[in-house]
């Protein structure tokens, strides 16, 4: 009994462990219209700080979003996105960006980030001929229906395993019901 409960746990967390990450209050969600093969809206407007959501989930075809800049990038197209790009202090201006499978079909859009007037400018540092250091982006794509499908194969594994050690037949037929 206590074996179970230890599973049903460990399953149960997985299982929200999966669950996609909600959006802040301000973000702005960007979907997609398949009928149209459009992002829906396809321009927005926000300030420096706020975030865009690039989310949809089941579409018949794989999308992705990627800014003509090369600022933001979804990844590769899916059927199934969710992915968040945060506008920061100094990102103020217009920004294109496509669907790349679909973007001759004219799946576009705009981003227009306005200054934040709460927030005082950095002042600039001068150049000294120095490179600053770059910070790398590590992106870390969670499959978590595969995740937790994995986890139950290995569970039955190992249960199984477990009753050959013990002699315990795995299929009991109709007829040897008496004998166990």
């Amino acid at each position: 009994m206590r074996q179970q409960f230890v599973v049903l746990t460990v399953f149960v967390s997985l299982l929200f462990s999966t669950m996609p990450v909600t959006a802040q209050d301000d973000d702005v969600i960007i979907g997609v219209d398949s009928t149209n093969l459009q992002f829906s809206p396809s321009d927005v407007t926000i300030e420096e700080g706020q975030a865009v959501r690039f989310f949809w989930s089941g579409e018949l075809l794989p999308h992705n979003a990627v800014a003509s800049d090369g600022i933001f990038d979804s990844g590769e197209p899916s059927r199934n996105v969710d992915y968040r790009f945060v506008f920061e202090i100094g990102t103020n201006g217009t920004y294109e960006f496509v669907c790349e499978p679909h973007e001759q079909l004219g799946m576009v859009g705009t981003i227009t980030v306005l200054p934040n007037e709460d927030v005082q400018p950095v002042p600039e540092v001068p150049n000294t001929g120095l490179s600053a250091p770059t910070e790398e982006k590590f992106r870390l794509t969670f499959f978590g229906l595969e995740l937790i499908i994995l986890s139950f194969i290995a569970f039955m594994v190992y249960q199984v395993g477990k009753a050959r050690e013990r002699g315990i037949p795995l299929f009991v037929r109709g007829d040897d019901k008496d004998e166990y």
